[in-house]
């Protein structure tokens, strides 16, 4: 099974750059996107070619922001949203996809904020948002894929001295809430298989930062122990262009 994970930076922008081609290359069983930047019926209809995949939405009630989406060529045995907490519940950033032997957890995670306004705010989705996949776990094991917006290690971004405590995704608290999800059990699985490979997920556009490879890695699949021997690859896939980000790809057999 092949999953691939994508912060697209806006569905219907994306949907203009090659993407339909660039997902007939991969050919992702699951396909998780993160910040569709539109509501369920703009996703459905900019999505409406992708015959072969069963689809599910989750927007924000704010019109243009954040948003998921999870498509599949299995069809889930259930797809919930949301993680039951009413602050965090408005902004599109949950979809739990059940099959037979895990949960899928499509996830963007919020954004601490260009001055960090948001980021008390964050360590409390942080927390809440473990505590949801650690009851989910209860049942069967969890895959957790998406922007986690955190650079975790000094590896994971180009200029790390610089940003540590002053940009959002390479302060203190957001380090630590990735270290409260491996201590809790989850393996950062590209890590896991690529201890030492300097590779980025998110490029911003100014400054030509893709151009330079001035990133970061904040694109995860979070996983639970018991599924690491079931992992045949994890892979960065820097070569497909359309969006800040790039896809991430898992292949686990099942």
């Amino acid at each position: 099974m092949r999953i691939i994970s994508w912060n697209v930076n806006g569905i219907r922008a994306v949907a203009k750059k090659d993407f339909f081609e660039s997902i007939n290359k991969m050919a992702p069983d699951i396909l998780c996107l993160q910040e569709t930047k539109a509501q369920d019926h703009e996703v459905e209809e900019t999505l409406s070619d992708m015959e072969h995949y069963t689809m599910h939405y989750n927007s924000a009630d704010k019109k243009g922001y954040s948003g998921t989406a999870l498509l599949s060529k299995t069809k889930a045995l259930a797809v919930t949203k949301d993680m039951q907490v009413s602050e965090h519940d408005s902004e599109g950033r949950i979809q739990c996809a059940e099959y037979n032997d895990f949960y899928l957890v499509n996830v963007y995670v919020p954004n601490s904020g260009q001055q960090l306004d948001r980021l008390d705010y964050r360590k409390q989705w942080d927390a809440d948002f473990l505590n949801y996949l650690k009851n989910l776990e209860k049942t069967k094991p969890v895959i957790a894929c998406g922007d986690f917006n955190v650079a975790h290690r000094a590896i994971d971004l180009k200029n790390d001295k610089s940003n540590y405590n002053k940009t959002a995704g390479y302060t203190q608290i957001e380090i630590d809430g990735m270290d409260n999800f491996i201590k809790s059990g989850f393996v950062d699985s590209f890590r896991h298989f690529h201890p030492d490979t300097v590779a980025y997920t998110y490029w911003s556009y100014r400054f030509k930062s893709r151009e330079r490879n001035t990133g970061w890695r904040i694109d995860y699949f979070l996983v639970s122990k018991s599924l690491v021997d079931r992992i045949k690859s994890v892979d960065i896939l820097s070569d497909y262009f359309g969006s800040d980000h790039c896809p991430i790809s898992l292949d686990i057999e099942f």
